[in-house]
């Protein structure tokens, strides 16, 4: 069986990785010269060696002038290393647009599979062993060589040969029958470099995905025993079944990420988002996961497009005295740490349809008319009419980091999530008096960090500030230059906030404690909004006056409008609690959410003009925050009043038109008090709730089609098992000192549905055992009774006879693979470990304890109420 596998292994590393399909007579056709004959539309590669200095020179591979003439095309050509010496590969240089080219692959080996100046692919790469050095894909960012690392070539142990594979993916751009000259150019040096790059591959070679089966894991594990090695990139691999190949590093039980990917994006080598050590002793570990629906019958590992792989490439460096150049791991030595796994290894990546690979499969391409359609940007309004859906990221663990009510919620330059809390201040009953001052002043500032900067990817706290500053935080936004402004509706006072700055604020309006309703008072001020192009600041003011005041970038007063409404209808420019700002930059409008009357309000932000409304029935009679971007409006309503029946849920509206095109809700946990909502370019939405201390990250499926599990026809685990999972990670990896101390000062935290206590199970289980004991003695009782000094032995021979079934035979204990094995319609099927362990060729063939903090108007009159 050893000898098996390692053949596979063998024909599966060396086989061609060409991917293309084509018509059976073409799989014969070659191109034979033997003289490099360079189109004159090949400027500069008839001189392939170009001298640097004394020890460097150029490399120029490049397609020697071809012209595909059918879509998905691969075309092969090789170059010698023009030395014998051992030299070093420094640095790449793509030579190919996109425009012309989907992607292309260079391998070092010591055997092309042709001698001609290019061939088709099908006919393989090399003979021999080959190794990736370099992949380019459109969309994709280029390999990098971190500063002195090079790949060994030449010499007695490096490649002698390189071969370029060039994937022309749509062959619309060769209308007009020019000839391409796409390649690659390479630095080399005869240098001895004292860091050498390598490959460790990780595949399997025996996973079995039935047809239809929704979700089959491939797993795959090796000890690392070798010198430390430094990865620095990754690259992933499977053909059509694959949704997500994830990689890690496990020391100490603990999870690294190294790379996580879609097998579905193009080729290409990713550079890991922070360097990684792998160490002797360490465990690496890799998980593809695939989907068998749609397929009729079992899918196995092999190389032809029908097949499967699951591949993981990690680009490494090592010590030149130490390197190896390649390694590979097609185990799995470790199935039970599986169980462990991030959860994020589970969860498709989402893929925009315009950059899937096409594994080999010939796609029609569109009539001119279409083609050229989609080679224009899109309008606004365009992108609008498509559908747009956005379902909650159900493996981000930011909902279990529970600080204190949240009150805002913003994305940072770097589109890290910003989230404003109030510790262990709340919101109540008791906050203000009749005039709105507040009223817990001897409680002190908050003294935790208040503003806490969370990775959006892993909910890790990267920074916090913000101690001793607030007393009731509220509104949070962040400006062009990523400066925080923030308001306190206990001090009645706006912040502008400096986050790399332990000296203070930059500037304060408003005067501390002290609520009013001239230019220089605010009274429970809700928002700010900062024109990214005048600075200009806009206020939302608020609670008890209604009105929007403006000011100028250094906090002059300016302006104001708006009034208090009156009646059931009421009129532009009329507001009940002025709740969230949101700027429409290219359009000069600003947009209110007021809150009390359900409906947003949009302005023009140099006459004041009231522009237009958004109301609809499903709002019910609140709309507490608004967020816009790229023409879509963002925005969340509260919870419906006695006898309401709208839910209390998340929008997304045609900004044109004010239309919903799209509602959504949380599945784990719910809305209860959404406070504030912020949204991404991409799509991503945030919303803080001020009631369940809860932040929820939301993805768009339009632009992230297989963000939902059941889109990928894959169904989602249990949602509780996921929380305990990401629980687990969060005590094994706490985030930072601040998380902590956050998680700390929770008195109660009980999520919905948790299960079954601890102690409840366990009484469950000893009362039967418990009363079978005493059944047991009474027998032995009676029986000692009747029968006398001969019937404790026989007792003894039963209970072993019984105990025996269960022990198995001799095991000495619980066996219940035997045990279920014996008994009719049963077998060992599921009780025996499942053995999952290739290279990358294909051929054709809740509950928060709530306030009464800022909520909906009480009954039965309604009225104003806090937020």
């Amino acid at each position: 069986m050893a000898g098996a596998r390692s053949l596979l292994v063998l024909l599966l590393v060396s086989q061609s990785s060409c991917l293309g399909f084509r018509s059976p007579l073409s799989v014969f056709k070659r191109f034979k010269e033997t003289a490099r004959s360079f189109s004159d539309e090949c400027l500069g590669t008839t001189r392939p060696v170009i001298p640097i200095d004394s020890s460097d020179f150029a490399l120029d591979i490049r397609m020697p002038g071809v012209t595909p003439k059918q879509s998905d095309t691969y075309f092969c050509m090789s170059m010698r290393l023009p030395t014998d010496e051992e030299a070093f590969v420094i640095d790449f240089k793509p030579r190919a647009s996109m425009d012309t080219v989907h992607h292309m692959l260079l391998f070092g080996c010591n055997m092309p599979s042709s001698t001609g100046s290019y061939w088709f692919c099908d006919e393989g790469t090399c003979i021999d062993k080959s190794n990736i050095l370099y992949a380019w894909a459109r969309n994709a960012p280029p390999t990098r060589l971190p500063k002195g690392v090079g790949f060994r070539v030449g010499g007695e142990t490096g490649s002698k040969y390189f071969v370029l594979q060039v994937h022309y993916g749509d062959i619309s751009a060769f209308r007009d029958n020019h000839k391409d000259c796409s390649g690659v150019s390479l630095h080399l040096t005869r240098l001895p470099q004292p860091l050498i790059a390598g490959m460790y591959l990780m595949m399997s070679v025996d996973t079995v995905i039935p047809a239809g089966e929704k979700v089959v894991n491939s797993d795959i594990s090796c000890h690392y025993k070798k010198y430390p090695m430094h990865v620095f990139a990754y690259r992933v691999h499977t053909h059509h079944l694959g949704k997500v190949v994830s990689g890690y590093r496990v020391r100490n039980e603990q999870w690294t990420l190294i790379g996580r990917q879609s097998p579905q994006l193009p080729q290409a080598f990713y550079p890991v988002e922070h360097p990684i050590d792998i160490s002797f002793g360490d465990i690496l570990a890799a998980r593809c996961v695939f989907t068998g629906e749609g397929r009729t019958e079992a899918t196995h590992i092999g190389g032809t497009s029908s097949d499967e792989m699951c591949n993981l490439y990690i680009m490494y460096y090592m010590e030149a005295k130490h390197a190896v150049s390649f390694m590979t791991c097609t185990q799995n030595v470790a199935p039970d740490m599986f169980r462990t796994i991030p959860p994020e290894a589970n969860i498709p990546i989402p893929v925009k349809p315009d950059m899937v690979m096409m594994h080999g499969h010939h796609k029609e391409t569109e009539s001119k008319d279409k083609t050229s359609l989609l080679q224009q940007p899109k309008r606004e309004e365009e992108v609008l009419e498509q559908d747009f859906h956005v379902e909650e990221a159900l493996d981000w663990p930011g909902i279990y980091l529970l600080p204190g009510q949240v009150s805002g919620v913003a994305l940072d330059l770097k589109n890290n999530l910003v989230i404003f809390h109030r510790g262990d201040h709340v919101w109540d009953g008791n906050s203000f008096d009749s005039k709105f001052v507040y009223q817990q002043r001897g409680l002190g500032p908050i003294e935790e960090d208040t503003i806490l900067v969370i990775d959006p990817n892993n909910a890790t706290v990267l920074q916090s500030s913000g101690k001793n500053l607030f007393y009731l935080p509220h509104g949070l936004s962040v400006d062009k230059d990523g400066n925080y402004w923030v308001t306190d509706v206990a001090l009645h006072q706006v912040f502008k906030l400096d986050p790399n700055s332990k000296e203070g604020p930059l500037l304060i309006l408003g005067r501390s404690m002290q609520p009013g309703s001239d230019q220089n008072h605010f009274c429970q001020p809700t928002d700010v909004a900062v024109d990214p192009d005048t600075g200009t600041i806009f206020v939302s003011d608020g609670y008890c006056n209604s009105r929007i005041m403006q000011f100028s970038p250094s906090g002059h007063y300016i302006t104001q409008w708006g009034e208090e409404s009156s009646g059931i209808n009421p009129k532009p420019g009329q507001f009940s609690v002025p709740h969230s700002l949101a700027l429409v930059p290219h359009l000069g409008q600003l947009c209110v959410a007021d809150r009390e009357n359900g409906r947003i309000q949009c302005f023009k932000t140099d006459t004041k003009e009231f522009v237009q409304e958004i109301k609809h029935a499903s709002f019910g009679r609140n709309v507490f925050a608004i967020s816009y971007v790229s023409g879509l409006l963002f925005a969340v309503n509260g919870k419906p009043y006695f006898g309401d029946q709208e839910p209390v849920q998340g929008f997304v509206m045609n900004f044109s038109n004010g239309e919903i095109i799209d509602v959504f809700k949380p599945v784990r946990k719910h809305f209860d008090m959404p406070h504030d909502i912020t949204a991404s370019e991409d799509g991503t939405v945030y919303v803080g709730d001020a009631h369940t201390n809860t932040v929820w990250k939301f993805t768009s499926a339009e632009k992230m089609e297989h963000r939902s599990v059941k889109k990928a026809g894959i169904e989602a685990q249990d949602i509780k098992e996921s929380k305990a999972v990401v629980d687990t990670k969060m005590e094994n990896n706490p985030a930072s000192s601040e998380l902590q101390k956050i998680q700390r000062k929770q008195k109660l935290i009980r999520e919905p549905d948790s299960g079954v206590p601890v102690v409840l199970i366990t009484t469950l289980l000893v009362i039967p055992v418990v009363a079978l004991l005493a059944i047991a003695i009474f027998i032995r009782w009676k029986k000692s009774r009747a029968f006398g000094a001969d019937s404790e032995h026989k007792l003894e021979a039963s209970s072993g006879r019984v105990l025996g079934k269960f022990r198995g035979k001799g095991s000495g204990g619980l066996n219940l693979g035997n045990f279920f094995a014996s008994r009719k319609g049963y077998s060992r099927k599921g009780f025996d470990r499942l053995s999952t362990e290739g290279s990358d060729q294909e051929k054709d063939e809740d509950d928060g304890s709530e306030s009464e903090e800022e909520y909906s108007a009480p009954l039965p009159v309604p009225t104003t109420s806090s937020s």
